[in-house]
């Protein structure tokens, strides 16, 4: 199924935040080194990336969005990987995989419901609305021990300095209780020219703050 270009928000579990953006927060995104660290020892399913918005300064061409958020979900395995996460989490292909084999009850992850999370009124704790409840709580029903969903929302390529970047926007949800834990950004190195450094810098920084080495 196509990918949607749609924008989105990412969520934290509670208990793996530390600092800002965890229950009571105010403000804007924080930034993933200051609640993703830590979620590392526990099983967390990692959703298909799920849209890209281009910035109107932003003057750089890039690849078909699908295929950029095919690279990106590509990057963030391979980083991930190199973590030793990719035997206790779960990625977009094994997500497909479970779908597949289980089309009567679940949801192809790339067609979640995940519009009402462009919300500029999202918040810590915000129950997720239906149908976006029933299908994260469904998905991670055939995982075993999963409770997080890491969602990479939204890759906003925007204007830096003299080139441009590209931001990440993350969610991280409990499935079990339905609601947004945590959301922010990671941010990827400044580029002159696109190409496949920005998403793969994105990858390389998410993966450092989930797994410190």
């Amino acid at each position: 199924m196509p990918r949607l270009a749609t924008i989105v928000v990412l969520s934290v579990f509670a208990a793996a935040c530390q600092g800002g953006g965890g229950p009571g927060a105010t403000g804007g995104p924080q930034p993933a080194e200051h609640s993703l660290a830590g979620i590392a020892a526990q099983h967390v399913a990692v959703l298909p990336a799920y849209t890209v918005r281009l910035m109107p300064d932003w003057n750089m061409s890039i690849p078909r969005p699908p295929e950029l958020l095919m690279q990106l979900d590509a990057d963030i395995l391979a980083a991930m990987d190199e973590r030793g996460l990719r035997k206790a989490w779960v990625f977009p292909a094994q997500l497909e995989r479970s779908y597949e084999h289980n089309t009567t009850y679940a949801t192809d992850p790339h067609a979640f419901a995940e519009e009402p999370l462009r919300s500029p009124g999202l918040a810590v704790d915000m129950r997720l609305p239906e149908p976006l409840a029933s299908q994260v709580r469904t998905l991670v029903a055939f995982e075993q021990d999963v409770r997080l969903v890491l969602a990479p929302v939204e890759l906003r390529l925007e204007k830096a300095g003299n080139g441009g970047r590209g931001v990440l926007r993350l969610v991280l949800i409990d499935a079990r209780l339905s609601n947004v834990r945590w959301y922010g950004d990671v941010v990827s190195d400044t580029v002159s020219t696109f190409g496949p450094a920005v998403t793969a810098s994105i990858a390389a920084r998410l993966a450092g703050v989930v797994a410190p080495q």
